[in-house]
């Protein structure tokens, strides 16, 4: 009993750090979505399910929600393939593996802001080299290119944790059943799709929960690169809510996307969940 209590009280200053700083916004926020409540008129009149009924009446939320559903289904799709790729090369024997390790790794230690930056100058139609080598292509001002140039900016970023984990998982995996292909006449290939991919599926899948949930929030990148822009063509729902926010001073309203967002990836996950524990 004495060791038990020991754990709880180490454990209690981190957990009241957690319900301060994530539990209460989450709570405010949740209280705030039945109310009118704006910056401009301060209601806290309890209103129900108005303000979600308004949100999903909502063309532009609407609007927001399809392109972010478009860019996480890209995003996660390439992060998974390029990843997975990259775990195959890097699980081969080469000489001077751990610089390949170092050069994958290093774009996921850079903050997403840090990130944006770097990108909004390569990209740039006048200044950017790779805009320079493609004739001035303006990649984030052209509404044609906008949504896949953002979506291939998050995946270069993304892609060197799915490598690493993908990496971790073929690690991980027991020999037997591949040696057992090759002495039955299999080749590498049909060995990699029929014994290493089933045996792979787990980690893949938790991957794409994790990937799912990490896309479905963007906001870092959008903010730097794009602001939405042009027009709507990348006003992803998380940008869209903190514009309902704090430029449209409707807070109430903000809440209850932003929980509806949660419902969303929350159903995500439990269909994911269900995909994984499937016999």
């Amino acid at each position: 009993m004495g060791e038990r209590w020991t754990a709880r009280l180490l454990a209690l200053p981190g957990l009241l750090v957690l319900g301060a700083v994530v539990g209460f916004p989450l709570l405010y926020a949740l209280l705030l979505s039945f109310t009118g409540y704006t910056f401009l008129r301060p209601d806290f009149a309890f209103r129900g399910l108005t303000r979600y009924h308004e949100a999903l009446g909502d063309p532009y939320f609407l609007h927001a929600l399809g392109l972010t559903a478009l860019y996480v289904g890209l995003t996660v799709g390439l992060t998974l393939a390029l990843g997975l790729l990259l775990a195959v090369l890097l699980h081969q024997n080469f000489p001077l593996k751990g610089f390949h390790y170092f050069a994958v790794s290093l774009p996921m230690l850079i903050a997403p802001v840090g990130v944006g930056l770097i990108w909004k100058m390569i990209l740039h139609p006048e200044l950017g080299i790779l805009a320079y080598l493609v004739g001035g292509v303006d990649f984030f001002g052209d509404g044609r290119y906008a949504l896949a140039s953002l979506a291939l900016v998050d995946v270069w970023q993304q892609v060197s944790f799915s490598a690493l984990v993908l990496l971790a998982g073929l690690r991980s995996l027991p020999r037997e059943p591949l040696e057992a292909a090759y002495v039955d006449g299999a080749t590498p290939w049909q060995a990699f799709l029929r014994v290493t991919l089933p045996l792979l599926r787990p980690v893949l899948l938790a991957l794409l929960v994790l990937q799912t949930l990490v896309e479905a929030r963007t906001y870092d990148l959008v903010y730097v690169l794009t602001r939405g822009g042009p027009g709507s063509a990348t006003d992803l729902v998380s940008y869209y809510i903190y514009r309902k926010a704090f430029l449209g001073l409707d807070l109430s309203g903000a809440s209850a996307m932003g929980y509806l967002l949660l419902f969303l990836s929350m159903a995500l996950v439990v269909a994911y969940y269900r995909l994984l524990t499937r016999s």
